[in-house]
């Protein structure tokens, strides 16, 4: 049973007790169930207590359970919350550390609430793509007011429970514990109101706004700008509007109709299917997650560039010191003072506090010699991408730096395994590829190389968490995971320029769908001469693979994008808006002729599914190969890295809901047209194999 009961006196005691969270899964549903009829049957005791174990109240449901069977099973959640309130005797929430979703919903339903300072109270559902359902937007509204109620449900954020405490019109706590021990003082609370009667029940609460039908209407247009993709957040500001216009059952009645057809959703399944993600990526099949760690108590960083100091920045906020090698004196004191500029940003903003920032700042040191950062745990390669510039640097590294240490590569594309093998401890090194700008980017891509030890591999995770990175393992292959696939998503979108698009149509279309930008503007913006450089090597080491001389016709004219002022678009100095260029038109158009190519019209969605789909192709070939572990792993590289839309759960999960089978057929297609590259949409035996059986990715 995953909850406890005790006896304190005349207060039996009620502990949650599921880790890491308390989950409200069955077993722990039907331990507090029989312990409030043990509670109700035993005439000694006057008042229950409920609490959580560790250091959460609950943090709602039981992921766990999610989708199976026992989610639902009786007790339910909302059949739970019903005993709790027809209890005849006060039953009485003690709060602390964490108290969300069902959690608080149980909380609710509870006749008193007590809370420590501090505790991390919310309705967070909104994050999955639904609505609290078993009565939060009915029972927060009574306690908090309307406002307040739907500021904490459409944002899904945690509030402290000291905001939430006694406040004129506010009363989620009836009291904080601010002295001694949350049980002893939840006991004493509960002593106190053993005899008090009526029992107090959140439901009986009236709800009431001085101006309802204005600040509903408001509170829709706002989530309608705001959150455009996603029907969740309305629903919201409608089940809210139920608890002051509609009885409290019938309130009820209604949540529950939102959140069950909201369940159903593509936008819903997107949000659990990333939630899941994010959590299974953390997951190594073969190493054990009590994996001992390596100590990383400082981190050295060869570059003060822009990936270097931008890397610095995420140990640095973490607090873990750090020491930056250059070799100029004029390179490190532009590091440095890039550094320097984006904390004061974050400063001016009111996002860091000036006393934080000089406290980061302490913990940043520089070096022009390799032998002062001997004694890190931890150095990070962010050179030049160039394979004897890598090599230069890691023959320094295997001679200067401790026996244990680990050898980072900041590289994009490089193999991993070429540089582990220019020392003479290739178990100690590992790919870190950080996403620019690496101080914002979420995404980190963990890159094992053959011979990369499990406790190396296991440290880098742990640290990456610590450093609050979404990490990725990737094996060792051309550009990974992510490069791997927009190589052939930029490859289609120059196709599509010989064939009639421009590029403002392209990135219109793929805007549309949701991508942050499309592919003319991200080039732009990180640099095409960036990919100019790689097409050079693919010449040289892939001489049939082919791409559009468009990009390398744009390079030869000098417009790398934003940097130089002019790229695939036109830039304004200080300004990043794109502005469609009659020169690449021009470019565009005198290329076609010389190729012979009569430009046809070309739809959206054909744009979107020969970008999208050449991801799943090659998203595929590497769950083949085993660089990605699973294809959630790429969905999350592509959510966090790349700016794939949300609300479509990243491409593999775009296609699972598209249909594998519809998906093969439109490669079919694809493969038909002349101008494009036949062999590559031949469809990979892993999708062949998975339509063959009936199956999906996920």
């Amino acid at each position: 049973m995953s909850a406890s009961y005790e006896i304190h006196g005349p207060v039996a005691v009620i502990t949650l007790n599921n880790p890491p969270v308390n989950g409200l899964g069955h077993d722990t549903r039907l331990g507090v169930a029989e312990g409030l009829e043990r509670a109700q049957a035993d005439e000694n005791v006057k008042a229950i207590v409920i609490t959580g174990a560790g250091k959460a109240f609950s943090g709602g449901a039981d992921i766990k359970e999610f989708g199976t069977p026992k989610a639902l099973a009786e007790p339910n959640l909302l059949s739970l919350i019903r005993l709790v309130e027809l209890c005849s005797k006060p039953v009485v929430a003690a709060v602390h550390g964490v108290c969300m979703g069902g959690g608080l919903e149980l909380a609710l339903g509870c006749h008193y609430r007590v809370a420590t300072p501090g505790a991390n109270v919310a309705l967070p559902e909104v994050k999955i793509g639904l609505i609290p359902g078993a009565g939060g937007t009915q029972r927060l509204s009574r306690v908090l007011g309307v406002e307040t109620a739907l500021n904490m449900i459409v944002s899904g954020d945690p509030v402290k429970s000291e905001l939430l405490a006694m406040q004129p019109g506010q009363k989620l706590f009836d009291k904080l514990i601010t002295e001694g021990e949350l049980l002893a003082g939840a006991i004493a609370f509960a002593t106190e109101v053993a005899d008090k009667r009526p029992l107090s029940l959140v439901r009986d609460m009236k709800v009431t706004h001085p101006n309802p039908d204005a600040y509903f209407q408001f509170a829709r247009n706002t989530v309608k700008a705001m959150a455009k993709n996603f029907p969740a957040p309305a629903k919201c500001v409608d089940a809210v509007e139920a608890s002051l216009k509609r009885k409290f059952d019938d309130g009820m009645a209604y949540e529950r109709e939102l959140f069950v057809g909201l369940m159903m959703t593509p936008e819903c399944k997107a949000l659990r299917h990333a939630f899941f993600a994010e959590r299974a990526a953390s997951k190594i099949p073969d190493v054990p997650e009590d994996t001992p760690l390596r100590e990383v108590k400082k981190v050295a960083i060869i570059g003060a560039g822009t990936m270097g100091g931008g890397i610095a920045m995420n140990f640095l906020s973490a607090g873990v010191p750090v020491v930056m090698l250059e070799m100029k004196p004029e390179a490190l004191e532009r590091g440095v003072a890039t550094i320097r500029k984006n904390y004061e940003a974050q400063v001016k903003k009111g996002k860091l506090k000036a006393e934080k920032y000089e406290g980061q700042m302490a913990l940043l040191g520089t070096t022009l010699d390799y032998a002062a950062i001997g004694d890190a745990d931890m150095v990070i390669e962010a050179v030049f991408e160039d394979m004897e510039v890598k090599k230069e640097v890691f023959q320094k590294l295997d001679e200067v730096m401790k026996p244990g240490a680990i050898l980072a590569t900041n590289t994009s594309t490089l193999d991993v395994d070429r540089i582990a093998a220019f020392t003479k401890r290739p178990q100690d090194v590992i790919g870190t590829h950080f996403f620019s700008p690496a101080n914002v980017m979420k995404l980190l891509e963990v890159v094992r190389g053959g011979k990369t030890a499990k406790d190396v591999l296991a440290t880098v995770m742990a640290l990456g968490k610590k450093i609050r990175k979404t990490c990725v393992v990737s094996g060792v292959c051309d550009g990974f995971i992510g490069n791997r696939m927009i190589e052939q998503y930029s490859r289609q979108a120059g196709f599509l320029l010989e064939e009639g698009c421009t590029p403002q149509q392209v990135d219109k279309a793929v805007e549309k769908f949701g991508f942050a930008m499309g592919p003319f503007r991200m080039g732009d913006l990180a640099g095409n001469d960036v990919g100019w450089y790689i097409r050079k090597r693919r010449y040289v080491e892939k001489p049939n693979l082919r791409y559009s001389k468009t990009a390398d016709l744009l390079c030869e004219l000098g417009r790398f994008g934003q940097k130089t002022g002019a790229g695939w678009y036109d830039y304004q100095a200080g300004k990043r808006d794109a502005i469609p260029s009659p020169v690449v038109e021009k470019m565009i158009v005198d290329h076609r002729a010389a190729m012979g190519i009569t430009p046809r019209k070309i739809s959206d969605e054909e744009i979107v599914h020969r970008l999208v789909f050449a991801l799943v192709n090659e998203g595929a070939r590497l769950l083949e190969e085993g660089i990605a572990l699973r294809a959630s792993d790429i969905d999350m590289v592509y959510l966090t890295g790349y700016g794939f839309p949300l609300h479509r759960g990243g491409p593999m999960c775009y296609a699972d809901t598209y249909g594998l089978y519809n998906v093969m057929q439109a490669m079919k297609r694809f493969a038909q047209n002349p101008n494009d590259d036949a062999s590559f949409w031949e469809p990979a035996p892993l999708i062949r194999k998975l339509v063959a059986e009936g199956k999906s990715f996920s």
